[in-house]
């Protein structure tokens, strides 16, 4: 009777240990603390804005190099895995899932970008995910048969992005403000064809030629941009959003535009290389002087 209850205990031992390791294995954690706030957010409103309140505005068109050390968060990762995505794998997730109108940047202008959607072939085609037929001979029959094959869309192609955005002075809040009203991916590639260049106007090369995608309008994406991280730099446990680096302007860009009298021409037909910077910083110095002497000390 004891050898029986002896070896009756060794065998719940046993299951006993072999279940513990089990529910061990399972619960395996991935850091020093179990994660309880899910990044879950909201944008924050706009105010309301009445007409008679914007005492001064000014439009331009800013040129985002993602390949800059600050802006590395907005291009990687290349490919989406897990919760993370690039600002342009973003952008494509919000057209395909949440049904996003964008735009075609090929019609109308820089003034007036959101004139005409554009149809998701249209995008794969900007992004060089092309449809393409062979001829493919059966080495079984040799029968010739038609193969449509489509190529993957080369997203980590695009590495700048132009932005359009309104600075103005509310008088009712005695505040400059800025909003961003599109964003507009170029995709900066090896010209295969002559004829579709966007020119050196964008900062292109001789070797390499720059397309727009599409232009996509900025508050209709606020939403997406508050529920998905990026990778912050400086602190692993901080959640920082897109919406939260385009809000807190945590990104490095040049003017490419502004409002003037010859039609909002671009900066780089009036002048020509380091003077390029030099202009966008003397627009932008403009700006910051005129908030300056409304206010008298």
């Amino acid at each position: 009777m004891k050898n029986i209850l002896i070896a009756t205990l060794t065998i719940i031992l046993a299951f006993g240990s072999i279940f513990t390791n089990t529910v061990q294995a399972q619960n395996v954690l991935d850091g020093i603390y179990q994660p309880e706030h899910a990044p879950v957010r909201k944008p924050i409103p706009y105010y309301y804005l009445r007409e008679a309140d914007v005492m001064w505005s000014k439009r331009l068109i800013r040129m985002l190099d993602l390949r800059q050390k600050i802006n590395l968060p907005l291009y990687y990762p290349t490919k989406p895995f897990g919760d993370r995505y690039s600002l342009t794998d973003l952008l494509l997730w919000g057209i395909e899932n949440e049904g996003i109108t964008v735009y075609d940047p090929d019609v109308g202008s820089l003034n007036d970008p959101f004139s005409a959607p554009i149809s998701l072939q249209q995008i794969d085609e900007n992004l060089g995910a092309k449809i393409d037929t062979q001829m493919v001979e059966d080495p079984m029959t040799g029968e010739v048969t038609q193969k449509i094959t489509k190529e993957e869309r080369k997203s980590w192609e695009v590495e700048r992005y132009l932005m359009r955005e309104i600075w103005y002075f509310d008088r009712q809040r005695s505040m400059l403000q800025v909003r961003i009203i599109g964003l507009c991916p170029i995709r900066l590639y090896e010209k295969e064809v002559e004829g579709d260049d966007f020119g050196e106007d964008a900062g292109g090369t001789k070797d390499k030629i720059m397309k727009l995608v599409f232009w996509a309008y900025y508050p209709a994406f606020r939403n997406i941009f508050a529920n998905h991280i990026v990778f912050n730099t400086k602190n692993d446990a901080e959640y920082r959003t897109f919406e939260d680096i385009f809000s807190m302007r945590r990104f490095s860009s040049r003017i490419y535009r502004e409002s003037n009298v010859y039609d909002n021409r671009i900066i780089s037909t009036y002048v020509k290389g380091w003077d390029v910077l030099l202009e966008g910083e003397k627009i932008q110095n403009w700006i910051r002087n005129f908030e300056h002497d409304l206010w008298e000390y």
